[in-house]
């Protein structure tokens, strides 16, 4: 559970620098994000490796190179190839997430085919990308408050997006779920994780979410920022207790 919810935040992390342009922002940001996304690539292959496939043991390994390639060159001068490399590392993280889902075991097996997880993936490293990067964006204006609110009005516009898809996805599973379940059921420890997970997930960091994305729009940033650690929060235990209702049901909920 760990590798997998460090490889979604990983993906997330650094496909949100492809929502911006660098221009804007200061390149200490880009090298900071590639050195965060090295980092938990390398807790992920850690975890992963033994079980992986070689094409799996390859991607990750390209994920690791490309990452810590990022963060060399988004220090020097002018980050040669710097877009490129978002690019390639993005790509490699997103491979590793297919093959985990299509050559890994899931339990319970066989309950959900590999491309509904991979597109669950996909939504939470989108929804924990997002979010976190917001978040760090937001950090940037207490140096620069100057700066233009584009790349964080556009991170908070992906990460209602995300949060939205990722609802979307989470109630096709929840009515599938209610087809052979009752919500009622308190002998059922789903039933009682459920609000967990609806509440942490999906309701507090949508009302939040909005408030960030008002106060940033009128430029108190230092705001929005204290909004966005406890959206990060919310995030993280929302989308860990997602990973174990989806261990023990099989269904994305």
């Amino acid at each position: 559970m760990l590798a997998l919810f460090c490889l979604r935040l990983a993906t997330g992390l650094v496909g949100s620098l492809l929502l911006f342009s660098p221009a804007p922002v200061n390149p200490r940001f880009y090298r900071a994000h590639f050195l965060t996304t090295l980092g938990l690539s390398a807790v992920a292959s850690l975890f992963l490796w033994d079980a992986a496939t070689a094409g799996l043991r390859g991607v990750l390994s390209a994920a690791i190179v490309f990452a810590f390639l990022g963060s060399l060159v988004w220090s020097l001068e002018g980050a040669p190839a710097g877009r490129w490399l978002s690019v390639l590392t993005f790509a490699a993280l997103v491979a590793a997430l297919a093959l985990v889902e299509w050559t890994s075991e899931q339990p319970p097996t066989g309950a959900i085919h590999p491309g509904w997880l991979f597109v669950g993936d996909l939504t939470s490293a989108a929804l924990l990308g997002t979010a976190t990067t917001a978040m760090l964006m937001g950090h940037s204006y207490l140096i620069a408050p100057a700066m233009s609110l584009t790349p964080l009005l556009r991170l908070l516009a992906a990460f209602l997006v995300a949060l939205l898809l990722r609802l979307a996805l989470a109630g096709v599973g929840l009515w599938s779920w209610t087809a052979g379940h009752s919500l009622v059921n308190l002998e059922d420890e789903t039933v009682l994780w459920l609000p967990v997970r609806w509440l942490l997930g999906f309701v507090g960091p949508l009302v939040l979410g909005w408030m960030a994305w008002q106060t940033a729009r009128i430029r108190s940033t230092q705001s929005a920022t204290g909004i966005l650690y406890v959206v990060v929060i919310l995030c993280f235990l929302g989308e860990l207790t997602s990973q174990v209702l989806l261990g023990s049901t099989g269904i994305i909920l």
